[in-house]
């Protein structure tokens, strides 16, 4: 049979055969990635999907996945793999879902992870295995401290965040007595530390909440802080215990501003404590407004997640770009990776990123902003706050 349509179609007709399906392995290559050398490789994220915090990692997963997609458009679809990793933000979780991402030899950086008690816990895997990391939010000042030499910081940390937080209450809010507390996890007690210590005298009394993040009867601090006579309360933690407590100070009668960091900066903490006892509350952020980041980034992501860009949001896209640009420079292991976001200088929607020896972002460019929650439980942006 094979023979027979040999000899009807002859040698010219099978060339164009031969040709033709050449033609369509190539169109098909081209679509899928396949035929670029760079391709096939995978950059994690690292962080909460799901869990009590899981707005702000999800914020930072949906940024850093856009980044990915929009980069296969151009490369061909699935060419690099964003991998996901749920670690709900806990430092329990977090050391054995960093062992199990070590082993996957085809993932060259992490985007992550977001919070600074789960960094402190994975980032030495992360470091024994010599796998890069950009994170787009962890500020806790002594992770860049530990010799780390793949760990990188996109934003200010804590030691610039702090102090314009503690500058916020005395110079805008006027407050002359202020009660600090936090939920004693790496990152809110070592924010609160540095806003005592700047606001020196003015802290008329401080309290801890519990370090688990399911606590939900603030009462015993809530009394503390209407006894204390403040006029503004600092709270180090994350948005669900900020807005309960925001909720219960109300229900009590306090009057005061509530004011807290990057880790309350989200609606979920509108959400706790409802719309009504959130408004005018105040929170700090070492990141510019997702709303202002350049180019088409806010339309392309409400296009693809059909919802407004979230805190880091826009940095998550950046971190994921630079790990793109460099896998397009060639540097598809995660020690040539490393180098080259060791002396990348990377110009991006929210920032410019040039990280120091230790990790740390540039001085140069750290931003500080405060944002405001308004009567409908939105967070918008109120003032660029200085940075010490």
């Amino acid at each position: 049979m094979r023979q027979g349509l040999v000899r009807v179609l002859g040698g010219a007709a099978i060339l164009a055969l031969l040709a033709g399906a050449a033609a369509c392995n190539s169109k098909s290559n081209s679509t899928t990635g396949s035929s670029n050398k760079n391709c096939g490789y995978k950059i994690a994220y690292f962080g909460a999907l799901t869990g009590s915090s899981a707005n702000l990692g999800v914020n930072i997963e949906q940024g850093a996945e856009l980044a990915v997609d929009q980069y296969n458009d151009k490369n061909g679809a699935n060419c690099i793999t964003i991998q996901k990793f749920d670690s709900q933000g806990s430092p329990d979780v977090a050391p054995g879902l960093a062992r199990s991402l070590v082993t996957d030899k085809k993932i060259i950086g992490v985007v992550g992870p977001p919070f600074s008690g789960e960094s402190e816990a994975a980032d030495p895997i992360f470091s024994d295995a010599g796998i890069p990391l950009i994170t787009p939010s962890a500020t806790r000042p002594s992770l860049s401290t530990h010799g780390w030499k793949v760990f990188h910081r996109a934003v200010a940390n804590d030691d610039a965040q702090g102090p314009a937080a503690a500058a916020y209450i005395q110079n805008v809010l006027k407050a002359t007595k202020v009660f600090v507390a936090d939920d004693q996890s790496a990152y809110g007690a070592g924010l609160a530390d540095v806003v005592k210590s700047k606001l020196g005298s003015a802290v008329v009394d401080t309290d801890k909440t519990a370090a688990d993040g399911k606590q939900t009867d603030f009462s015993a601090t809530v009394q503390k802080i209407v006894a204390s006579g403040a006029t503004a309360f600092f709270y180090g933690g994350y948005y669900q215990n900020a807005g309960l407590l925001r909720k219960q100070l109300t229900a009590a009668g306090w009057k005061g501003v509530q004011v807290g960091g990057d880790g309350v900066n989200d609606p979920g903490f509108a959400k706790a404590a409802g719309n009504d006892a959130a408004a005018g509350s105040v929170v700090t952020c070492p990141c510019a407004p997702a709303s202002k980041a350049s180019g088409t980034f806010v339309s392309d992501y409400k296009t693809k997640w059909n919802t407004d860009a979230g805190t880091y949001s826009d940095v998550a896209f950046d971190a994921m770009n630079i790990f793109l640009k460099g896998i397009d420079a060639g540097n598809t292991t995660p020690d040539k990776m490393n180098t080259y976001i060791n002396s990348v200088n990377y110009s991006g929607v929210a920032n410019t990123y040039k990280f120091t020896s230790t990790g740390e972002l540039d001085s140069s460019l750290i931003k500080v902003w405060a944002f405001k929650f308004d009567a409908s439980g939105a967070v918008v942006p109120d003032q660029e706050a200085p940075k010490s």
